[in-house]
């Protein structure tokens, strides 16, 4: 893959994602208007003041922050079958052991333009990684300039290269994951403290306390509560889903460098 093209695709992957975040608290504003704040959740119709009537209307005495919250796990689940989907895509057709015992199979036998089908056949990041490599087999073993040992360093360096241009295509917006695991819960603070503020502040009043005020303060402040820590539990189990996965595929990746490595150097022992 040249420079340009993988600049390319770090440009459209910058495009969907922030097109992603922005169609998301679009989706959330109107969930939380039209749906949650539609008249026939509260009593009498009156959104405002009147008592609501199931739990869509108590969703939408949180607040302001609500939509935020409901925005955030949008995004959440978004990213998050978008990672499930690259990563089942990276991992390619069939098992990746029986895949690189295949293509060690074929190079003992000096295959390598049916390695190359194998590869293609497989679809994987695995199988890109192998197929750079054998690109420079043939040019490698007809060198007559270099000794064995910089033949095997020169192919080496070649899976080398095109692991680094894979990594990253595993490992993207995995950030958004991390960061929503960490503000989550905190957006959902914010609308806590605002919420005890307006229930403390019923308390405080002239008077009798203002019961509705009261509860209304105590009910935004659970529910961004809840909001907040439910949108942080699953990203960060997601977080660390995707995580564990993409370091196993990295780790049989470099296993099987490793493996075509020592069996290109074999070949050319022989």
């Amino acid at each position: 893959m040249s420079t340009k093209g993988q600049s390319l695709k770090d440009v459209l992957s910058s495009i969907f994602a922030t097109s992603v975040i922005l169609i998301c608290v679009a989706v959330g504003f109107i969930v939380y208007y039209k749906v949650l704040g539609d008249p026939i959740n509260f009593e009498g119709g009156n959104v405002e003041k009147g008592k609501p009537l199931g739990y869509l209307g108590i969703v939408f005495r949180g607040g302001f922050i609500v939509p935020i919250l409901i925005a955030v796990i949008l995004v959440l689940i978004t990213f998050s079958i978008e990672r499930g989907i690259s990563l089942s895509r990276a991992t390619g057709k069939g098992r990746l052991n029986v895949f690189v015992r295949n293509i060690r199979a074929l190079l003992n036998e000096d295959r390598i333009e049916e390695a190359v089908a194998a590869c293609d056949k497989q679809k994987g990041s695995l199988a890109n990684v192998t197929k750079a490599g054998l690109h420079r087999y043939r040019d490698l073993q007809a060198d007559t300039t270099l000794p064995n040992d910089q033949k095997v360093l020169a192919f080496q360096k070649e899976l080398e290269e095109a692991t680094a241009l894979e990594l990253p295509m595993l490992s993207k917006n995995l950030v958004v994951l991390s960061t929503i695991a960490s503000i989550s819960v905190l957006i959902g603070l914010i609308g806590t403290v605002l919420g005890m503020i307006r229930a403390f502040g019923a308390l405080a009043s002239a008077g009798s306390p203002d019961a509705l005020a009261l509860a209304t303060g105590i009910s935004e402040a659970l529910i961004n509560t809840a909001f907040g820590i439910t949108g942080s539990t699953l990203a960060l189990i997601a977080y660390n889903y995707y995580s564990n996965k993409i370091d196993s595929m990295t780790f049989k990746i470099d296993e099987a460098n490793f493996s075509l490595s020592q069996t290109f150097a074999s070949t050319l022992k022989k």
